[in-house]
């Protein structure tokens, strides 16, 4: 049997703005079902190499292809195939959640059951509330909602969990993982690496427009480990993070 192709392929991207080299010869590929991250300080070129694949952006130089189309001969393919997370500024204040979900379907030319695709972030109860009622996490919950309008295969995050508390961290994590598991490739960006390790099966570090390594995170940590990394300080089996679940809760406070 023969193997897969991966769902995305980037090939020698390359963009500049100016005198500045956002990406830089970058390669990789993302296994169907696979959750990929991409992680690096500011201005690594994790948000530029991200909205290339998304069709937002075009490269200087390079091949991206989904699903084995290329992304910019065939974007209007490749965006009925994937969703986007929008941040909430993204959204019209005067619609209510089930009315913002009808409006970005018909985008599609799709007929939805709202009620069905809050009930996979968990927010069916919030249906008739709008965005400025929402807490942070529940807005970032329906900024998933809004990417999942047109069953997409692959599934965009910019950061999804910026700005929010533990409780609300761990539990947008919880809802990544459930879109993973109903079958939906996962790319995403993130400063956290917890929230790395926790949820990529692979990781690619971006440096100064280029990919410095692409692995699992356990092989990462080995390979770092066997070149002889110790840390400064002794590491507990329990961090500060530990402490504020344990003595808060890990419940969700909306």
């Amino acid at each position: 049997m023969s193997k897969q192709a991966p769902i995305i392929q980037v090939k020698d991207l390359h963009k500049t703005y100016g005198d500045t080299q956002a990406v830089d010869g970058v390669s990789f590929e993302v296994e169907k079902g696979e959750v990929f991250g991409i992680l690096g300080p500011n201005g690594a070129g994790k948000t530029t190499t991200l909205e290339i694949i998304e069709t937002i952006r075009k490269q200087d130089r390079g091949e991206v292809l989904i699903n084995g189309l290329d992304c910019h001969q065939h974007s209007h393919k490749i965006k009925q195939i994937i969703g986007v997370q929008l941040q909430s500024s993204s959204f019209f204040d005067y619609l209510n959640l089930k009315e913002l979900l009808n409006l970005f379907a018909s985008f599609y030319n799709r007929t939805i059951d709202p009620s069905e695709i809050l009930g996979k972030v968990e927010l069916t109860d919030k249906a008739n509330q709008r965005i400025k009622q929402l807490s942070g996490g529940q807005k970032q919950r329906f900024s998933i909602a809004a990417a999942l309008v047109n069953q997409p295969e692959i599934l965009f995050l910019d950061e999804p969990t910026t700005g929010l508390d533990p409780q609300a961290r761990h539990h947008l994590w919880d809802v990544i993982r459930g879109q993973n598991q109903d079958g939906i490739t996962i790319v995403l960006t993130t400063h956290y690496m917890e929230e790395a390790e926790e949820l990529c099966n692979r990781v690619a570090i971006m440096n100064q427009g280029k990919i410095v390594a692409i692995d699992t995170p356990d092989n990462l940590i080995k390979i770092l480990l066997k070149n002889g990394f110790k840390k400064e300080r002794k590491v507990q089996e329990a961090n500060l993070e530990d402490v504020f679940l344990h003595l808060t809760g890990h419940g969700l406070r909306e």
